[in-house]
């Protein structure tokens, strides 16, 4: 494992975890795997430090409907 994120990183996957992660890449319409993966990363690390600032990070609907991103 490679902490200063300089190279490449094997990833062990579980069976449900590989299974939601081909999901996405589907309903993407990519076989990136790793972009993918990155994007929700981000999306994790965006919710955390939105979270440690005393903020909170939600979604809002196309009805105007919204939902916080909780953990």
């Amino acid at each position: 494992m490679d902490p200063r994120g300089t190279g490449t990183v094997a990833v062990e996957l579980n069976a449900t975890l590989a299974e939601l992660l081909a999901r996405l890449c589907v309903e993407l319409g990519t076989d990136d795997h790793q972009g993918v993966m990155s994007r929700a990363l981000g999306l994790l690390d965006l919710a955390q430090r939105t979270r440690r600032q005393g903020g909170r990070l939600c979604f809002v609907n196309e009805h105007g409907e919204s939902a916080d991103v909780v953990f």
